[in-house]
């Protein structure tokens, strides 16, 4: 009778190279998602990276909500909850999901409003156009001033 060798901890882990080609995401975001804290790894002696296994359907939940449009650091504060040392399970991804779906819901809204209004606009008419439904409805901007005002409220919200 022979006796099966025991998985080893080194069986368990990947290179940042496996995890990249299995993930099919670079390294170099490999190591941004490490330092925003999505991912976690653990040196080695020779001070190169070793990822759980678990990291792979952790980078693809991640990829996943970055493809559907939620921002990195939504996406960060909802993994900042689950432990790293353990795969995400159905129902981890069910509260995951369903916060994102409220937010998908409501840029779906706000896009579908645009989509109906933007025949009615034409481009400038924003800064030109007393009462645009888009940017300016019942020309509530009348009361903060003249000028670009939501112009210059976007370059601020820009450089933030």
């Amino acid at each position: 009778m022979t006796k099966k060798n025991p998985i080893t901890r080194l069986e368990l882990e990947l290179t940042v190279g496996e995890v990249a080609t299995r993930s099919g995401v670079a390294v170099s975001t490999l190591h941004f998602y490490e330092t925003k804290g999505l991912i976690q790894s653990r040196r080695n002696r020779g001070n190169q990276r070793r990822y759980p296994r678990v990291v792979l359907r952790r980078v693809a939940v991640i990829k996943v909500a970055q493809k559907t449009g939620i921002p990195l650091a939504d996406i960060a504060e909802a993994l900042s909850v689950l432990p790293h040392d353990r795969p995400l399970t159905a129902k981890d991804w069910q509260r995951l999901s369903e916060t994102w779906k409220r937010q998908l819901d409501a840029r779906i809204a706000s896009l579908t409003a645009l989509r109906d209004h933007l025949t009615g606009c034409i481009g400038c008419g924003c800064l030109s156009m007393e009462d645009c439904p888009l940017r300016n409805p019942l020309d509530m901007l009348a009361k903060k001033g003249a000028g670009a005002i939501l112009l210059e409220a976007d370059e601020h919200v820009a450089a933030d």
